[in-house]
């Protein structure tokens, strides 16, 4: 690994920034959007600095004066100057992805940037916030760590009620019947197709919370594996008395 990706937190922190035009500009946007405030090279409470000067000594002289001060500086497209590289962002509020290729090809990484804009819902960062708000209440539902670990899991999994690729109009709610779902509870689906694209919006979404499923032989593994990865699989009928948490009893009738 070529570098330490890591998040710094700007809002209302100084940072140096050496240059003017375009390329300036363009820094000057995402320090701005970081919170930060753009300051002048006397100023003596920065950590970071950004140089962008097309003069190739000019650059080189700014990032020696700054690195003599002990800031991390980035000089635009001198990656043997830089102490960092700025990756291409996806903006998701609160939620950041950050697509860097170490300074090599800037062009790679906005192109994984485009793919990811494309991929990523626009609501993606209400999902965060509600898992945010609900930390107490799942403290106070699964005090064992594991077990917390593994209910939230279960909920952003592949096909889960919060999965991080679809659009979720109400995360709360799907937060609030995972929370209720940890009590002892049977439910009882009927799967009448092999593919799991036809489940029901209740089936796929029970199949997403369920700790363990009870489930005839003749289940595809499809539909099974539209569960939690975690939740145990066990060949037979449900027991009259649920275990705790939520218990699917899949019943395969196809059409």
């Amino acid at each position: 690994m070529h570098s330490l990706p890591i998040f710094v937190r700007l809002a209302g922190r100084p940072v140096i920034l050496i240059g003017t035009g375009p390329m300036a500009e363009a820094k000057a946007r995402l320090i701005v959007r970081a919170g930060a405030a753009i300051v002048d090279e006397s100023h003596d409470g920065a950590a970071l600095g950004f140089v962008a000067l097309s003069d190739p000594a000019e650059a080189a002289a700014a990032a020696a004066r700054l690195k003599g001060r002990g800031l991390l500086v980035n000089v635009v497209d001198r990656l043997d100057l830089s102490d960092f590289t700025m990756p291409a962002i996806v903006d998701r509020d609160p939620v950041l992805v950050a697509v860097g290729t170490g300074g090599t090809s800037a062009g790679l990484a906005a192109a994984l940037r485009q793919r990811l804009e494309d991929v990523l819902p626009t609501g993606l960062g209400r999902v965060a916030q509600a898992l945010h708000r609900a930390r107490d209440r799942f403290k106070a539902r699964f005090p064992d760590f594991s077990d917390r670990r593994r209910a939230i899991g279960g909920l952003v999994a592949p096909g889960g009620p919060l999965d991080p690729l679809r659009d979720i109009a109400d995360p709360d709610a799907r937060i609030a019947d995972a929370a209720a779902a940890a009590d002892p509870r049977i439910e009882h689906v009927t799967v009448r197709s092999a593919d799991p694209d036809d489940l029901t919006v209740r089936a796929a979404r029970l199949l997403g919370l369920a700790d363990r499923l009870y489930h005839q032989a003749g289940i595809p593994d499809a539909i099974l594996a539209r569960a939690r990865s975690d939740a145990e699989r066990i060949a037979g009928p449900a027991p009259a008395l649920a275990p705790p948490g939520l218990s699917l009893a899949l019943v395969w009738e196809p059409q």
